[in-house]
């Protein structure tokens, strides 16, 4: 029997899909809240992903290591994360036994929230901060985006900072739970060979509780400037230097495009930048990339070299990204149109990678698109849609930073 989607609204708001293999050997669910850095206030930056780790610190029926235990128990493959627009929790396991993963998924979605688990998790939330802090590019991303949108709360770091996460206090994580991890802002996907009938009247069970809110998103655009700014560490001996420009967002059609755009510019083999940067080891690396978001998107261009050779590779990387529309050929984006659509594929391939599929496309779109549809309009960009691309967003205005070692 073919893949077939499934769709339900529970009464509080709950909406409940699903692409149903009955081929399938595994299945997956996943929770996927439409809540993350960009929700938050200002001051309760991080609050998103803080509470993501205390979802798994117990329930008034389970302690953490229940949690652990229970999952293992199935042998399900469980996990997490949080997002500036989303977060997710969700499992894999044999078909038979995501009834049982099911119901620790709703269990956990609904934390006890214990002063004291805060005050542990609290510490362990700063020291993730302060191990990222010692990643140099880590630490030149989050600079970039949060220069590049300003006062817009997509510039919010998802870690949040040593400062809000030191001042946040558990009744405003609370708040925050309560307001935005309702029934009307989450969807459950599923995948697999499941009974969608059975799951449906599962959920209603286990989460038709559950609050309606009318949770809502902010979806005032950010004011783009140009902005340049350099960082110093003397713990370096190497170059770093980030460029994050406009680009089309989720809903926008010609993500698609974007997508080959990026990979024609900057992919991890067999690109401009690979070829000129890499190959003659100007650079140690050079790539591009696209991140698609709700109503907006970005384009970023990176480089890290010696630092004495960083002002020839960024040149370079620019010249490359100013003539791109000229030097690309049918064929290019006929070889990176392959690439992208084995990639989707492959992602696709497994019950667990489709859930994630159809869970982040609702979040954004509110509706169900094909992996046959996708592929269809991936393989159907061509080098006038690249150029139209480039014209109508040059990757202006642009954040740029750079990253040297001190001295």
């Amino acid at each position: 029997m073919p893949v077939s989607f499934k769709h339900a609204v529970l009464p509080n708001g709950l909406t409940v899909i699903a692409e149903v293999d009955p081929a399938a050997l595994t299945a997956a669910a996943g929770f996927f809240v439409c809540t993350g850095a960009r929700d938050e206030a200002t001051a309760l930056m991080g609050v998103s992903h803080f509470l993501e780790h205390m979802m798994f610190k117990g329930t008034a029926r389970r302690s953490a290591d229940d949690v652990n235990r229970d999952f293992d128990r199935l042998g399900a493959r469980a996990n997490a994360y949080t997002s500036s627009e989303l977060t997710a929790f969700h499992a894999a396991t044999l078909p038979e036994r995501l009834p049982e993963a099911l119901e620790i998924l709703a269990d956990i979605l609904r934390p006890a929230l214990r002063d004291e688990d805060f005050a542990t998790e609290k510490g362990v939330i700063l020291e993730e901060i302060a191990m990222y802090a010692d990643d140099p590019v880590w630490r030149l991303y989050e600079q970039t985006i949060q220069t590049h949108y300003a006062l817009h709360p997509l510039g919010h770091r998802v870690l949040g900072t040593p400062q809000t996460i030191s001042d946040m206090q558990p009744e405003q994580m609370r708040d925050y739970f309560r307001r935005r991890y309702s029934a009307d802002n989450t969807v459950l996907a599923l995948a697999g060979n499941i009974d969608f009938d059975a799951i449906t009247d599962a959920a209603r069970q286990l989460c038709g509780a559950w609050e309606r809110t009318g949770a809502a998103r902010d979806h005032g655009r950010p004011a783009y400037a140009e902005h340049h700014f350099h960082l110093t560490d003397p713990k370096l001996s190497r170059a770093y230097r980030l460029m994050v420009a406009p680009g089309p967002g989720m809903n926008d059609p010609s993500r698609y495009t974007a997508f080959v755009l990026a990979q024609l510019l900057g992919g991890s083999d067999n690109s401009r930048l690979h070829w000129s940067l890499i190959e003659p080891g100007i650079a140690e690396e050079a790539d591009a990339g696209y991140d698609p978001r709700d109503g907006v998107g970005d384009f970023r261009l990176f480089v890290a070299t010696d630092p004495d050779r960083l002002d020839e590779a960024w040149a370079i990387a620019g010249d490359e990204l100013a003539h791109l529309a000229d030097r690309i050929t049918e064929q290019d984006v006929e070889r990176i149109v392959a690439k992208v659509a084995t990639g989707v594929v492959l992602a696709g391939e497994r019950p667990d990678g489709r859930m994630h599929r159809i869970g982040r496309q609702w979040m954004y779109q509110r509706e169900y698109t094909t992996l046959e549809d996708e592929l269809a309009r991936i393989e159907k960009v061509r080098v006038q849609h690249v150029r139209q691309l480039l014209a109508d967003m040059p990757w202006t205005p642009a954040t740029t930073g750079t990253l040297l070692p001190a001295g």
